[in-house]
């Protein structure tokens, strides 16, 4: 290319950039608008984890080929560029941007350069600047996803410069630049469909420039041949050679392409071209009327608008639709353009063929004509068409400007054409700022496209301005009342809003409008896919209602009977099986979901979770594993394997969980459960500080966090701070002043610790207050009599609580070392009661010694009822209150129980926090 441009002098090249700049430095300051979110924000293949075959695999948008839905849009070099640029700046729009900017410098320049083939210098200029400025071009060099075109014309244009250097001396042909026009028409091709294009301009450039025959000659010569009155010219058939290698060349193109696209066209709907499904007439005359609206735009850039699909152009349904004149009158035009250009010979008819050319031939795939496409008229696909009207335009200005009388009035129009249209092309870039400022300026131009009214409420949805994005969602149902997708937006929108009765009125309604499927007939009607979503978000609003479970199932079925390979039905219906415990079926759903896609990591992560409800955690953490090859940065997976770790109890496993929790916080700082999670792999590690330091995070995180709480407080209790645990108690009874386990260990340390048995007994009366049967707070509370001399009130509570408990073996020794005390005390009282009392005050004294170890004996082993839920070979071990050396002995076995019940408690809460969803 850069060899081919070398005579265009660098005044010229700085002349273009400046123009172009001047035009087009507002278009950094843009967004992703339309469709930009689909190819670019939503695009995995974008994605550095994604491997890049993927690109050579799925369509323009990352769809796979080979699905239904796919729109058939083979374009992987272009999307190579969009991953270069997430390279190197991600999500940043800027950058987008400019490289468009550049990529349209490039082809002006080309242009220029294509232009000198035709025209004089001056006029070559003028043709280049209209093409540098034309409003047309917004759409294409603005929006993003436009970079197909500019990508395709630039390797469009350098095949068709090369091409131009295959006629040798002699008229000999020169292999080597018909093998480069190959492989560059090949790469145009990979970059947009229309490429192909211009292989057709090559033949016709071939014919009637380079070997400069006319049609009225080539009738000449075909007549004489084919009454034998004369050959085939050797300079012809050095034409036809060149012409079948081009043409077969392109055939095989052609048959790849097909193949790429499996032999199927894309699914459009009536919304998205009325025409294509209409009958006759008024199919034909419809796509016959929009060549001159397309034209039109051309010559008058000032009604642009980004849609045109829907109602914006009605149908032409009759003869005598006045519309129609304007069809007449475009044939005609062009028609004579066409009998001036290929009957007369001359350099001027040469310049108006390949403008012709370039209009007709790259825009024949957009045109309906041979097979439906999915819009009506598109802005974005004149950009090469337009090359051709620029070559027009400056051609007749070259023929007015030479004519004396009209030179100066030629100048001062040229000077205003340029001048308005980059005015023009300036103020509609702020059009592409945002998508709501893009679609309210389509409606200014079109208010019969329901498609405008419903971009504009998703525009105001993505703001979360429910209320106004219902208004543009029910007026586009009003101006299209048969649209589906505008029902299902307004019925979403009321879901948001929390109006469910409306919602699902609405739901109710789109559902209506789908093709019904006959009894005993198969469904054949090829149905868009986001029209199927009409069940999903029905099914998904009825299902909150336990009792519609099974008609919610219905839907999802029915959506799967219309489409087989509906993936999302599959999810959806699994999601709802677990709900209904049925994890079993959950299971075929989504292994038939992973049949259709198994590069989905959300899929194997949800059967990651079925496997879980099938308690089957090696099977989960291996799907778990399986969504963390696909997507590294999958946040639940992360964090529920982490968890799943952390739960088998397998200390090898332990490193791994930390790592990927470490993985986790660092993608959701804010989720205080991922700290949460941390400080209990360090308690299970015995790293008593790292832990502390996770829970005061998850705490300052989420000040409420129970769990969190619950177990800092444990941390400390565990760790010898039982003061430093009271504060965080207060703070968790605070919020949850019916928590259990955190009655029981705060009464435990004020008994034990601040000796406060007052306040250790309301915490134990709380506990009987909100479950008047559990046993530890009972016989904690019995404990506190026995602190309070109250022998009596003792042995009722402790038959009370064996009552509660019998088989606890515990209580009954404890109420036995009581009963045996009261009759001591009894004994001695009656035996001796001596004139001071000092002897019966000395007996009092000791029996509640004995009393109070037994009390220790308990407090220290109020766990074990909980702990029995867990481990219930594990028993207490008694501390005999009558003999010294045995209590010497049982200080280790005491501080083992302790150890045993903190870490007991500590796994319980966790399990706890599990089973709640916390």
């Amino acid at each position: 290319v850069l060899e081919k441009m070398a005579d265009i002098s660098l005044k010229e090249a700085a002349l273009i950039v400046g123009v172009v700049a001047a035009c087009y430095w507002n278009s950094l300051f843009c967004g992703f608008v339309f469709d930009d979110v689909s190819a670019i924000l939503d695009n995995k293949d974008l994605h550095p984890s994604t491997p890049l075959k993927n690109l050579f695999q799925n369509d323009f948008w990352g769809t796979p080929m080979s699905e239904e839905r796919s729109h058939k849009s083979y374009r992987p070099l272009t999307v190579l560029t969009f991953r270069l640029n997430y390279l190197f700046s991600e999500l940043n729009a800027v950058s987008y941007h400019f490289l468009n900017l550049v990529f349209h410098v490039v082809v002006c320049i080309i242009f220029l350069k294509v232009c000198k083939l035709f025209l004089d210098n001056r006029s070559s200029i003028v043709a280049s600047l209209l093409f540098a400025v034309h409003p047309i071009h917004t759409e294409a060099v603005t929006g993003v996803v436009g970079r197909a075109e500019l990508l395709s014309s630039i390797f469009f244009l350098a095949a068709f410069l090369s091409y131009t250097k295959s006629k040798g001396p002699d008229n000999t042909i020169v292999w080597t630049p018909i093998a480069v026009t190959v492989f560059l028409v090949a790469v145009a091709t990979l970059c947009k469909e229309q490429g192909i294009t211009v292989v057709g301009i090559c033949c016709v450039y071939e014919v009637f420039i380079a070997q400069g025959y006319t049609l009225p000659a080539l009738l000449d010569t075909a007549i004489q041949i084919l009454r034998g009155k004369g050959s085939i010219p050797f300079s012809m058939l050095q034409t036809l050679l060149k012409l079948i290698v081009l043409m077969f060349s392109t055939l095989l193109l052609v048959v790849v392409r097909v193949q790429v696209i499996q032999s199927q066209l894309p699914v459009f709907t009536r919304f998205d071209n009325p025409a294509a499904v209409s009958p006759s007439p008024a199919r034909q005359l419809t796509f016959n009327y929009l060549l001159p609206v397309n034209a039109w735009l051309l010559l008058n850039p000032s009604e642009l608008c980004c849609d045109w699909t829907m109602g914006t152009i009605p149908l032409v349904e009759s003869l005598l639709d006045v519309r129609n004149v304007a069809t007449l009158t475009f044939f005609c035009f062009l028609g004579s353009l066409m009998v001036f250009s290929l009957r007369y010979p001359g350099d001027s008819s040469k310049t108006v063929l390949m403008a012709l050319c370039l209009i007709v031939l790259p825009f024949i795939p957009a045109s309906n004509l041979f097979f439906p496409v999915g819009f009506v008229v598109a802005e974005r696909v004149l950009y090469v068409p337009s090359m051709g009207f620029c070559i027009l335009v400056a051609h007749g200005w070259k023929k007015l400007s030479n004519k004396s009388v009209l030179r100066k009035i030629s100048w001062v129009c040229l000077a205003a054409v340029l001048f308005t249209h980059a005015l023009k092309t300036l103020h509609r870039n702020w059009d592409w700022e945002s998508e709501y400022t893009l679609f309210m300026s389509a409606l200014k131009v079109n208010k019969n496209n329901a498609k405008l009214w419903n971009n504009v409420g998703h525009a105001l949805e993505n703001e979360k301005n429910f209320e106004r994005a219902l208004q543009f969602f029910i007026q586009a149902t009003q101006v299209q009342p048969d649209d589906i997708g505008a029902h299902m937006n307004v019925g979403r929108t009321y879901k948001n809003l929390n109006k469910t009765k409306e919602a699902e009125e609405s739901y109710m309604i789109a559902k209506s409008l789908m093709p019904q499927i006959i009894p005993g007939k198969k469904y054949a009607a090829r149905v868009a896919p986001n029209h199927l979503n009409v069940y999903i978000n029905l099914a998904n609003l009825i299902r909150a209602n336990e009792s519609r479970l099974e008609e919610a199932d219905q839907l999802y079925r029915q959506a799967i009977s219309m489409r087989p390979d509906f993936k999302q039905a599959y999810i959806s219906r699994g999601e709802l099986l677990l709900k209904m415990n049925k994890p079993l079926k959950a299971k075929e759903a989504y292994l038939r979901a992973l049949e259709l896609d198994r590069t989905n990591a959300d899929l194997w992560y949800n059967l990651a979770i079925v496997y879980i409800e099938l308690k089957d955690p090696t099977e989960a953490l291996k799907n778990f594993n399986r969504a963390l090859e696909l997507n590294p940065t999958h946040k639940l997976a992360l964090f529920n394997s982490a968890l799943l770790m952390q739960e088998s109890g397998d200390a090898r496993l332990r490193p791994e969980a930390k790592q990927r929790l470490l993985h986790y916080v660092k993608e959701e700082p804010q989720d205080s459960n991922g700290y949460f999670n941390l400080g209990m792999l360090a308690m299970d590690d015995k790293k008593d500080m790292e832990a502390e330091a996770w829970m005061k995070k998850a705490i300052r995180l989420q000040p409420n966090f129970r769990s969190a709480l619950f177990n800092l407080a444990l941390l400390y209790s565990q760790t010898g701070k039982e003061l430093m645990a009271l504060p965080v108690l207060e703070d968790l009874l605070r919020y949850y002043p019916d928590h259990t386990k955190g009655l029981i260990l705060k009464g435990d340390i004020l008994m034990n610790q601040k000796k406060d048995i007052v306040g250790a007994k309301m915490c134990f009366e709380k506990i009987l207050e909100l479950d008047p049967n559990n046993v530890q707070g009972k016989h904690n509370l019995c404990v506190v009599y026995f602190e309070e001399k109250d022998l009596i009130k003792a042995e009722k509570c402790l038959v009370e609580t064996l009552a509660l408990a019998p088989h606890e073996e515990y209580i009954q020794r404890h109420l036995n070392i009581v009963r045996s005390k009261i009759a001591s005390l009894s004994a001695v009282e009656q035996s001796s009661v001596p004139s001071d009392g000092t002897a019966a005050a000395d007996a009092k004294k000791k029996s509640f010694q004995n009393l109070k170890e037994a009390k220790r004996e308990k407090t220290t082993t109020q766990s074990t009822v909980d702990n029995k839920e867990h481990s219930k070979n594990k028993k207490p071990i008694e501390k005999s209150s009558m003999d010294k050396e045995t209590t010497k002995k049982s200080t280790k076995e005491i501080k083992d129980i302790e150890k045993k019940r903190v870490a007991a408690l500590k796994r319980l809460e966790e399990i706890e926090r599990i089973l709640n969803g916390e």
